[in-house]
């Protein structure tokens, strides 16, 4: 496994670093922010999937922008640590947001590269269309990767995101208040 990354990590990320110069197209969508830390200590990262469309995605741009993200969340993660959480707000997503190949291209790179990094992905207000788009999806998943997706349902949001992050890590945008950034 450590063969086959190496040999990845050389093909995908020239000279060792992902620049933001090289995923600048995909990072002035702003589909993720950084954000506090949970209660267990993982840093938080924001997706919002509904800035992402099908139609204009370049799939190699796409690989090297969660190859960016995947690296920056994994540098926020604090000594004594080893995951991030991930809320996934699927608000607004319709169908032109629907990109099945680009949800499995990134899945794959998590699940291979960057394995036991995704604590846990919050899967917060899902709509109907997506869960037949997930349906697809799920099957290219590995059973332990499979399991960190939690699905919340709208009446227990509140709920869960407190139970999960203290309220100054909050994000701003669902009651709490820590200020969420772009990432950059």
């Amino acid at each position: 496994m450590l063969l086959k990354f190496v040999a990845w990590r050389r093909e995908a990320v020239p000279g060792g670093v992902m620049l933001a110069e090289l995923v600048r197209t995909e990072l002035s969508h702003e589909m993720a922010y950084m954000a506090g830390a949970d209660r267990a200590g993982r840093p938080v990262m924001l997706a919002f999937p509904a800035k992402h469309f099908s139609a204009t995605r370049d799939m190699a741009g796409f690989k090297r922008y969660v190859v960016y993200l995947f690296d920056a969340m994994c540098a926020r993660i604090p000594r004594g640590q080893e995951k991030f959480l991930c809320v996934v707000d699927l608000k607004g997503w319709g169908y032109a947001n629907c990109d099945v190949r680009a949800y499995i291209a990134a899945i794959e790179i998590l699940q291979s590269y960057y394995p036991e990094r995704l604590g846990k992905a919050l899967m917060i207000h899902v709509p109907y269309l997506f869960m037949k788009a997930w349906k697809v999806v799920q099957p290219f998943i590995d059973a332990n990767t499979r399991d960190k997706f939690v699905f919340v349902d709208d009446k227990s949001l509140e709920e869960t995101l407190r139970r999960e992050m203290e309220d100054g890590q909050l994000p701003e945008m669902y009651g709490g208040k820590m200020p969420i950034v772009p990432l950059e």
